[in-house]
């Protein structure tokens, strides 16, 4: 099945062996009348996985650690596939969250297997697609979870990965838990169970985003809303919301971010002067109830990101700026322009 929609982490159901990938809009609105679209059949690249994750270490750590092994162009239109035996210690949760992630690695999609684990989540076990044993690549990276440890991205690219211990002590005074990149029963568990009986720190917003209406049912149902709102968070309608600077959860100026969303580019969440730092969330919470950036691994200090890529350079786009002629927006000459600042202007 080829599942299309038009917000760039569509390739989030890529964790269900589908192939799923975010267009334009216009394109989207396009398919209600035609019913079809085109692509260029990407190259692939393998990424093999090893052993299984230690005990506070998450699905987002090991997203961000491929991001900035390989880079946000890494992986430009090229379909990511998971491989190894570390595949089956992943749930369709994890599996979510790291096919959600892919188009900040610059990927067409991202792709797992129809095994055991699909099968559970869903209840039947049905036949997917897969690729020949003799399958060629562009591309193969060979990863040992075991050997993982809490990361995040810091400002101003995802692609900006460090290990928490290195930028730990960092105070923040604002964190987002959940959006469409780690909003699950499952993330929201491992945050309430960090939260019980806990305070946010003083000066710092801690907001709760379900990344669904069921979600957030389930939530309620399970006593983790009370934990949230007992520790001193605020819900929030699940939507993609403050993630990209919409409603509630606009910082304000010169305030460090921690969130579990998908992107930190300048301005992202509807303020450039404020920095956005990405992380699982267990560090999100732990870093509201402490106020400043805690790992959650149980050995702290000792941790180093062994990448280290050329970043990105940062474009801004001034207001001023008259680039609207021949009825065409014209920024050819702004490389790597991101998302939001097509949206903005």
């Amino acid at each position: 099945m080829v599942i299309v929609g038009s917000d760039s982490h569509t390739c989030t159901a890529g964790a269900f062996n589908a192939f799923a990938t975010g267009i334009d809009r216009t394109e989207t609105a396009g398919l209600w009348k035609q019913g079809e679209t085109w692509f260029r059949v990407p190259d692939s690249i393998r990424i093999i996985l090893h052993g299984s994750l230690p005990e506070n270490v998450y699905a987002k750590d090991l997203a961000l650690y491929i991001i900035g092994m390989i880079g946000s162009s890494g992986a430009d239109y090229l379909s990511v596939e998971y491989h190894g035996e570390g595949v089956k210690t992943l749930t369709v949760a994890d599996r979510m969250t790291i096919a959600n992630l892919a188009s900040e690695m610059g990927a067409k999609n991202a792709v797992f297997p129809a095994d055991d684990q699909l099968a559970g989540y869903l209840g039947e076990k049905y036949e997917g697609i897969w690729a020949d044993q003799d399958a060629r690549y562009l591309q193969e990276y060979q990863i040992d979870l075991s050997g993982l440890f809490p990361l995040a991205a810091c400002p101003h690219h995802v692609d900006h990965v460090k290990s928490i211990d290195d930028i730990a002590g960092t105070v923040i005074g604002q964190a987002l838990i959940g959006t469409c990149t780690n909003g699950r029963l499952e993330d929201l568990r491992v945050a309430a169970a960090l939260l019980k009986g806990k305070r946010v720190a003083t000066g710092v917003q801690l907001l709760v985003t379900p990344a669904s209406r069921e979600i957030y049912l389930e939530a309620v149902k399970e006593g983790l809303v009370e934990i949230f709102l007992t520790a001193g968070a605020n819900l929030l309608t699940p939507s993609c919301g403050p993630c990209l600077g919409t409603g509630q959860g606009i910082p304000p100026d010169g305030i460090n971010v921690i969130s579990t969303a998908n992107r930190n580019f300048l301005g992202r969440m509807g303020n450039p002067k404020a920095s956005i730092y990405l992380a699982s969330p267990a560090t999100v919470a732990l870093s509201a109830i402490e106020g400043k950036i805690t790992s959650p691994a149980s050995t702290r200090g000792k941790s180093k990101f062994p990448y280290h890529i050329e970043q990105t350079a940062t474009v801004t786009v001034q207001a001023s700026d008259n680039r609207y002629a021949n009825h065409v927006w014209n920024y050819q000459d702004a490389d790597n322009l991101n998302t939001d600042q097509m949206f903005c202007r």
